[in-house]
């Protein structure tokens, strides 16, 4: 039996709060971005596209440029306006997950030796929290307390109670106030070794694609389809999530504005 000299921790609810209170901040930046961001106002063009504005060369250059956000279906533009929420839903899971997981099977390439490293669940995790902000924010949520809760069940399978999930940050460490600096070095090290704990707890690909993913270079197509696919049972999972919190509202006495959950019919 091997020995780790590496110290043992435990993460608790408001350890993975906290973690996951960043998280959503950043994703939240990054949805705002891809959402609301139109520096050159192409966005906003698209819904004028049909009344024959921006005559000239100039002008024609940016009708060209918002026909190919309008084709992309990009928030914010006319086509996105026309999309149901289920529509709007895939999108982000088969645009934008799609994408990301080109950059969380990259590592495949190398085989069963980037199995050595958690980079891929890294980026898996953090791709599939992306995704899950995003399906919150079609839902209409959009308060971080509750996409903490919704990561945390989905993700790393803990159902934060409301008061965990809404605390602040530095409250989430008070056992460390009165410790060293040499103890609040080891006590993170510990937080860091568990880490990777968490991360394993992410829906992953099925078993078929990870032995696949064993090899070399074909293991980074394995790895893609692999993490597409659990990427979309994520999405799943959090659409089934919300709707489990609306039906508890509903009991309450308040309607919700409820669907089943789409399965991607790719995976």
């Amino acid at each position: 039996m091997g020995l780790s000299v590496m110290p043992k921790a435990h993460l608790s609810d408001a350890d993975v709060a906290d973690a996951l209170q960043r998280a959503v901040s950043v994703a939240g930046v990054i949805l705002d971005v891809l959402a609301e961001a139109d520096p050159l106002g192409l966005r906003r063009r698209t819904h004028d596209l049909g009344s024959g504005a921006g005559a000239g060369c100039l002008g024609g250059a940016f009708n060209l440029a918002a026909r190919v956000l309008d084709c992309a279906d990009l928030p914010g533009t006319q086509s996105w306006e026309r999309k149901d929420r289920t529509a709007r839903i895939q999108w982000w899971v088969r645009r934008v997950g799609a994408i990301d997981t080109v950059l969380v099977a990259f590592p495949g390439v190398f085989g069963v030796l980037a199995k050595r490293l958690p980079i891929q669940d890294v980026f898996g995790f953090a791709n599939q929290a992306l995704v899950l902000c995003a399906v919150a924010r079609e839902y209409g949520i959009t308060d971080t307390p509750t996409q903490v809760r919704l990561l945390a069940s989905v993700l790393c399978g803990r159902e934060l109670d409301k008061s965990s999930a809404a605390m602040d940050p530095e409250e989430a460490w008070p056992e460390l106030s009165d410790r060293s600096i040499i103890g609040k070095l080891w006590h993170l090290a510990g937080i860091l070794n568990a880490v990777s704990e968490e991360l394993g707890k992410r829906p992953h690909p099925r078993s078929i694609f990870r032995y696949f993913a064993m090899l070399p270079w074909i293991g980074a197509v394995a790895d893609y389809l692999g993490e597409y696919g659990a990427l979309v049972r994520a999405a799943d999972a959090g659409e089934t999530w919300i709707l489990a919190q609306d039906n508890e509202v509903d009991e309450a006495g308040s309607a919700p504005d409820a669907r089943e959950a789409v399965t991607d019919p790719m995976v």
